[in-house]
C-alpha cells in the first residue's frame, strides 16, 4: 500500500505552487536551509535566542472548528527540495567513514521538509505570510531505505505532500532521490505525522481538510486512515499493556531452558549458549546537555536533531557488535511522547534487541530529565533495522524486562520482513 503512495508522490509534476514560497526560481529547487529559514518567516520565530521570548503572530486567529476551512488538495502541498551534496562544504556535513550518507543528518532534514509540507498545507489566504499554527513532528511512522549504500557524490532531492489529515494531526509522505546522470533514483520513502497546536501551544490547533481529487487520491486518504487504526492497535497490543502471546512465550521459555546448565537441577544457574551474545552486554550509553543552538523555531530542542543523535548511537553500536560495516535498512515507528526544553539533560540508552542472520534490531531509549527538579520522562523510543556484512551471534535475554525488549525487537523485524521478503 506504502509504495503506491510514495509512487504517487514522486510522479507529480514540478509545480509552480511548490516555489511560492520560495525566492527561487523555477529552474532551482530550494534547498533544505531555505525551508528551515522560509518556516521561521511563516511563524515570526526570532533570530536570536531568549529564555522569555514568546510567539507573536499579530492579525491571525486560530480557527475553532475545520468546518471554518477550506479544503486542500495533495496538489497543494506538494514540495520540492535540493541537499546540494555536489558542493564539497555541503557534502561535509553529510558523510560517514566510509565516504557515505550520514542517515541522522538526512533526518534532520526530512523532519524540517515534513513539517514545511505540513505549513504549505495550513497557510491561511493568499496574502497572508504567517500561519496562526504551531506544527511539531508526533510520530515517524516509518522510514525505509532501498538500497544498502548511499553515496554522497550526487545531490539529493527532496519530495513530498499530504496524504491523510485528522482535526488536529496531519500525515506526510516523502522521498528522497538521488540525482545521478539525469535520472532520479528512489533511496528513502518516508511516512511523518505532524500535529497543529494553536500559536500559543496552548491547545490544539485545527488543520485544513484533504480532498481527493482523483480515485487514487481517495485510496490514498483511505490507507491514511488505515495506518491510523493500524497505529492505534499496536499502542493496545504494546508488551507495556499486554502479555506476549502464546507463540511468544514459548519462544521466551526455550531461550531461558537454552541457558540453564544440564549439570545443575536449579533455574539459577545460567549460562550462555554457543554463537550468543546476552543483552546486557550490548548496551552503549549517552548523555547531552541540550543548548539553544539546536533549538527549533518554537524554542524546544529540534525534534530532527534528537533523531540523528539517537540514529547515530544506534549506528555506533551497531559498528561495535559487528565489528565491520554496517548498514541502517529502516526506522521504526520513532514517537515524540515530551518536547525538551532547553537546557535539560537528554540521556540516550541503546541496546541490541534481537538479531537473524545478518540483521540486528536496536532499540533507543531517550529521556530527558530537568535539571533543576531532577524530574526524568521518556522522550522518545526508537527503533533501527540494522544490516551486517555477515551473520550475528544471536542476542539473548536474561531478565524478564529483557526479553520483552527482545520479543519487542523480534516484532519490529517481522515487521521488517513482511514488507523486504526479498532480502
Amino acid at each position: 500500500m506504502a509504495a503506491r503512495a510514495f509512487q504517487y508522490v514522486s510522479n507529480y509534476p514540478v509545480l509552480h505552487l511548490s516555489h511560492k514560497y520560495f525566492s527561487s526560481t523555477a529552474t532551482r529547487l530550494p534547498t533544505v536551509y531555505e525551508i528551515r529559514e522560509k518556516i521561521k518567516s511563516i511563524v515570526s520565530a526570532s533570530q536570536t535566542w531568549r529564555p522569555d521570548v514568546k510567539r507573536s503572530v499579530a492579525g491571525v486567529d486560530t480557527p475553532i472548528v475545520q468546518s471554518d476551512l477550506a479544503q486542500r488538495t495533495m496538489q497543494d502541498s506538494y514540495s520540492e527540495a535540493v541537499i546540494p551534496l555536489s558542493d564539497p562544504l555541503i557534502r561535509e556535513k553529510y558523510i560517514n567513514q566510509f565516504s557515505n550518507l550520514r542517515i541522522g543528518r538526512l533526518l534532520e532534514d526530512l523532519d524540517t521538509m515534513g513539517v514545511m509540507i505540513s505549513y504549505k498545507h495550513n497557510m491561511p489566504d493568499p496574502g497572508q505570510e504567517t500561519s496562526p499554527l504551531t506544527i511539531v513532528t508526533a510520530l515517524v511512522d516509518r522510514l525505509d531505505l532501498h538500497t544498502k549504500i548511499v553515496g554522497v557524490e550526487h545531490d539529493l532531492k527532496l519530495t513530498g505532500n499530504v496524504t491523510w489529515v485528522g482535526t488536529s494531526s496531519i500525515e506526510v509522505a516523502m522521498s528522497v532521490k538521488m540525482l545521478k546522470d539525469g535520472s532520479e533514483e528512489e533511496i528513502v520513502s518516508t511516512t511523518f505525522v505532524n500535529v497543529a497546536r494553536d500559536s500559543g501551544n496552548s491547545r490544539a490547533g485545527i488543520c485544513h481538510p484533504l480532498k481527493a481529487t482523483t480515485p487514487l487520491e481517495e485510496s490514498i486518504i483511505s490507507e491514511g486512515e488505515q495506518k491510523k487504526l493500524l497505529r492505534q492497535q499496536r499502542t493496545r497490543d504494546s508488551l507495556l499493556k499486554n502479555a506476549p502471546t502464546a507463540e511468544e512465550r514459548e519462544l521466551v521459555h526455550s531461550i531461558f531452558v537454552d541457558t540453564l546448565d544440564p549439570g545443575v537441577s536449579s533455574f539459577s544457574v545460567r549460562r550462555m549458549p554457543p554463537n550468543s551474545v546476552w543483552m546486557e552486554s550490548t548496551k552503549l550509553k549517552n548523555a547531552l546537555l541540550c543548548f539553544p543552538q539546536e533549538r527549533n523555531i518554537h524554542n524546544k530542542i529540534f525534534g530532527g536533531y534528537l533523531m540523528r543523535q539517537a540514529t547515530e548511537i544506534a549506528y555506533t553500536n551497531a559498528v561495535l557488535f559487528c565489528r565491520g560495516r554496517v548498514f541502517i535498512r529502516a526506522i521504526g515507528n520513532i514517537q515524540f511522547k515530551k518536547p525538551v526544553e532547553i537546557g535539560s539533560v537528554i540521556f540516550y540508552s541503546s541496546e541490541v534487541a534481537f538479531t537473524e542472520d545478518k540483521f540486528l534490531q536496536i532499540r533507543v531509549h531517550t529521556e530527558v530529565e530537568d535539571v533543576k527538579s531532577g524530574k526524568r520522562d521518556t522522550t522518545n523510543v526508537f527503533h533501527f533495522t540494522i544490516e551486517s556484512d555477515s551473520a550475528l551471534p544471536r542476542v539473548i535475554p536474561k531478565s524478564y524486562g529483557e526479553s520483552m525488549l527482545y520479543l519487542a525487537g523480534r516484532r519490529q523485524f517481522l515487521n521488517f520482513r513482511s514488507r523486504n521478503e526479498d532480502l
